[in-house]
C-alpha cells in the first residue's frame, strides 16, 4: 500500500458555515429500503450510518415530508412521531462515531403508487411516469398522477419546512432539498412533465418556482446555512424530459444564488460540460459534485474523478457506491489500499444486514504477516 495523503486534496479539511468537515469526501443520499413499511427507520440504519462516520459529511438518504410523497416500499419519512424518535437514534450513533449529517427530504410525486402508500399519487401534471414501479406486491403498472392545486402546492411547501424543523430537532446538521432525479421537485422543472398554464408552468421561471419556493420555505424555518440542494441536468432517471437544460438551470441557480444555502450538489457532474461550467461560474457558494463512475465502481473508489472535480471547482465531492460497499473509504483512499467491491446489486434493496451493514473495514480485511 502507498501513502497517498499527500497527493489527494480530497483528504483535506474543509470549512464553510455550519461545514466543519475533516475531508472533502461525501457520502451521496442512497436509498436503501430498510425503514419499516410505516416509514420509521430501523435500528439496523444507525449502525449502517454509524460505519461511515468517517466521511467528512454523511447525506442520509431520502426521506418523505408526507404520505403522499411516498415512493416505494421501506423508505424513510420525517413527517410522524415515530419517524422521528428512529432518526434521533441515527443521529446519535453517528454524533457518538464523530460524524456529521444532513437530511436529504425527497417527495416522489408522479414516481408513487396507492399500494405503497395507500394515496394516489400528486405531480405538476397528470403525466404518468413511463412503466412500472416497484411496490409491496411487486412491479405494478404506474399509476397516473392528479394534478396538483395551487392549495396542493402551498401545502407541499410547507410540509417540507416542518420536515426540515424535525430533522434539525432530532440531531442533523441541516438538509437536502431533492430537486433532482425525476422526484416532485424535478418535475415541476421539466417540459415533459410540467404541463401546467398557471404561475407554475410554462415559462422557466415558472417552472423553477416551486423549487424555490420550498427552498425558500425551509431557509426560512431552519435557517439558509443549513440548506442545501440538489438538482440533476439533464438527469433522464424516472423518464424525466427537461427539454431545455440549458436554459432552467442557470435560472434556478440565480434564483437561488442569493438565500445564502450551504451548498448546491450537482449529481453525475461532468467537468467538460458547459452546464457544469455555467453552474460553477453562477454559483458562488459551496459546491458539491457527484462524479460518474461508470457501472462498477473504478478501483480508486472514485478518487481520480473526485480530484478532477476539485480542479474544475467543486469544493466537496460525493461519492455512493465506494461508500456503501467500503465503510472506511477514506482510510482506503488515504493509504491507496483496496476496495471491497460492491456486491450483486439486488442486496442493496432486499432488507437486512447482508450488503448493507456487513461489508468489512480495512482492519477485518488484512491478515497479519506470518
Amino acid at each position: 500500500m502507498t501513502n497517498t495523503a499527500a497527493a489527494s486534496p480530497l483528504l483535506q479539511p474543509f470549512r464553510s458555515g455550519v461545514l466543519d468537515l475533516p475531508n472533502r469526501l461525501v457520502m451521496a443520499p442512497m436509498t436503501r429500503n430498510r425503514a419499516a413499511s410505516d416509514g420509521v427507520p430501523l435500528p439496523l440504519m444507525a449502525t449502517y450510518y454509524a460505519q461511515r462516520a468517517s466521511a467528512g459529511l454523511i447525506i442520509a438518504e431520502a426521506a418523505t415530508p408526507n404520505a403522499v410523497g411516498q415512493t416505494y416500499p421501506n423508505i424513510t419519512a420525517i413527517h410522524g412521531a415515530a419517524h422521528v424518535a428512529g432518526w434521533r437514534r441515527v443521529t446519535g450513533a453517528v454524533r457518538d462515531a464523530g460524524g456529521r449529517m444532513f437530511l436529504q427530504i425527497q417527495h416522489g410525486g408522479r414516481v408513487g403508487h396507492p399500494a405503497t402508500s395507500g394515496l394516489a399519487p400528486v405531480a405538476p401534471s397528470a403525466v404518468p411516469l413511463p412503466g412500472t414501479i416497484f411496490t409491496p406486491d411487486g412491479h405494478r403498472p404506474a399509476a397516473v398522477p392528479r394534478a396538483m392545486t395551487p392549495a396542493e402546492i402551498r401545502a407541499t411547501v410547507a410540509d417540507f419546512a416542518d420536515a426540515a424543523r424535525n430533522a434539525i430537532a432530532v440531531g442533523f446538521a441541516g438538509v437536502e432539498v431533492h430537486a433532482a432525479n425525476g422526484y416532485l421537485l424535478h418535475q415541476f422543472l421539466g417540459q415533459g412533465t410540467n404541463r401546467r398554464t398557471d404561475a407554475y408552468g410554462g415559462s422557466v421561471a415558472g417552472r423553477i418556482r416551486f423549487v424555490v419556493e420550498v427552498v425558500q420555505a425551509v431557509a426560512a424555518a431552519i435557517g439558509p446555512e443549513r440548506v442545501g440542494v440538489r438538482v440533476s441536468p439533464g438527469g433522464t432517471a424516472n423518464g424525466m424530459d427537461e427539454g431545455d437544460t440549458d436554459a432552467i438551470y442557470p435560472a434556478l441557480v440565480d434564483a437561488l444564488a442569493g438565500e445564502g444555502l450551504a451548498y448546491l450538489h450537482v449529481v453525475h457532474a461532468d467537468p467538460d460540460t458547459e452546464v457544469f461550467k455555467e453552474i460553477r461560474r453562477r454559483w458562488h457558494g459551496v459546491l458539491i459534485a457527484n462524479p460518474v463512475l461508470g457501472d462498477t465502481v473504478p478501483d480508486d473508489g472514485g478518487r481520480r474523478a473526485g480530484e478532477r472535480l476539485l480542479a474544475a471547482g467543486a469544493d466537496l465531492v460525493a461519492l455512493g457506491r465506494p461508500f456503501l460497499a467500503n465503510p472506511d473509504l477514506v482510510d482506503r483512499i488515504r493509504l491507496g489500499a483496496p476496495l471491497n467491491p460492491v456486491r450483486d446489486r439486488y442486496l442493496m434493496y432486499v432488507g437486512g444486514p447482508t450488503g448493507y451493514t456487513d461489508y468489512p473495514a480495512l482492519a477485518e480485511t488484512l491478515v497479519p504477516a506470518s
